[in-house]
């Protein structure tokens, strides 16, 4: 294959492309990454007949990407997946390895984290070089979402990280840009103890937190899920989508997919509307990323209006009938 550009490598998961863009946001801030320590980014694919995703991710910032194509891997088996990216960590020697946070993410990467005897953080809420030691500063959630961490990597390689969906932006799509594309030789292990025997997919109610311009967000201060629902309305009005804090989602007010925070997913709306949240870090973490946020709960000393932009004080109960009823009039 030859040497390969980018020691900053980012593993491309391409399944739900055109939803899932956990991939391409990685590559943005892989692409910081690569220029504070002089070098480039590189992305793994790994499937059978993938190669058209490599062009894409070369317009969205790569500047090279190794593929492996093989009948063999068309379905994810964690033993054969972890064997074959070992071994180009070991022949290529990259300094970073980023994945998504994703189920398939947190299945895959603290075993192949195992298998090259380094460390990784999990669930990140960002990423950056130290400008002295030009160390990897991976920031996580620690003591159960209370503190942030960072945490550094300094004697073993790679680098390890995986962040959550919506943490970083893409970058524009160039359908100009050039790089190399790699194909490495791709050996196959046959002492596989897990097969795939069959694959169904699981339908459910389309989600799309992470591209929605508004997120409404309710939690443990709206009482109930009848105050809960109205948060539906309101997102409807406002064309954007509702989430929900681990409280919220334990009553049973709504599913797990609207879980945001440290354990659920990142959202960067233009606004974000917090109602009956009481801002605890495994929360925000989620929703930093928010251009303008405005919070409503009845305790003036809660922590969520510390990284509000605008607060109200009061009830959700009587706040948002007045707040709905003023949209419905202007909508």
């Amino acid at each position: 294959m030859g040497e390969q550009p980018g020691r900053v490598w980012v593993f491309g998961d391409y399944r739900n492309y055109f939803q899932n863009r956990v991939t391409l946001q990685l590559i943005g801030k892989a692409k910081e990454l690569a220029q504070e320590i002089g070098t480039g980014v590189t992305v793994l694919v790994v499937g059978e007949r993938v190669r058209q995703y490599a062009m894409e991710y070369v317009a969205h910032g790569a500047d090279a990407v190794m593929v492996a194509e093989h009948p063999d891997l068309s379905e994810y088996r964690v033993e054969t997946y972890t064997a074959l990216v070992a071994e180009w960590v070991e022949t290529y020697g990259p300094e970073i390895l980023l994945a998504g946070a994703t189920a398939f993410g947190r299945s895959f990467f603290p075993r192949l984290a195992k298998r090259l005897r380094t460390g990784l953080s999990a669930d990140c809420v960002d990423l950056h070089i130290d400008p002295e030691t030009k160390l990897l500063v991976q920031t996580t959630p620690a003591w159960g979402g209370e503190l942030l961490a960072e945490v550094i990597t300094p004697h073993h390689r790679p680098q390890m990280a995986t962040v959550h969906p919506g943490v970083f932006e893409e970058r524009p799509h160039d359908p100009e840009a050039t790089g190399g594309i790699f194909y490495p030789e791709v050996k196959i292990r046959k002492e596989e103890r897990i097969r795939v025997l069959r694959r169904r997919t699981r339908r459910s109610r389309k989600i799309r937190l992470e591209e929605a311009q508004v997120v409404v967000v309710g939690g443990r201060g709206l009482g109930s899920k009848a105050q809960f629902e109205m948060l539906e309305e309101l997102a409807e009005l406002l064309d954007g989508e509702v989430g929900a804090t681990r409280p919220a989602i334990r009553a049973g007010w709504t599913e797990e997919e609207r879980l945001l925070g440290q354990t659920g997913k990142s959202v960067r709306p233009k606004t974000l509307i917090s109602v009956g949240t009481s801002g605890a870090l495994q929360y925000t973490a989620g929703i930093l990323g928010a251009g303008t946020i405005i919070a409503i709960n009845r305790d003036p000393h809660a922590p969520i209006f510390k990284i509000s932009d605008l607060g109200v004080v009061g009830d959700a109960k009587s706040v948002l009938p007045i707040l709905l009823e003023e949209l419905r009039k202007r909508l």
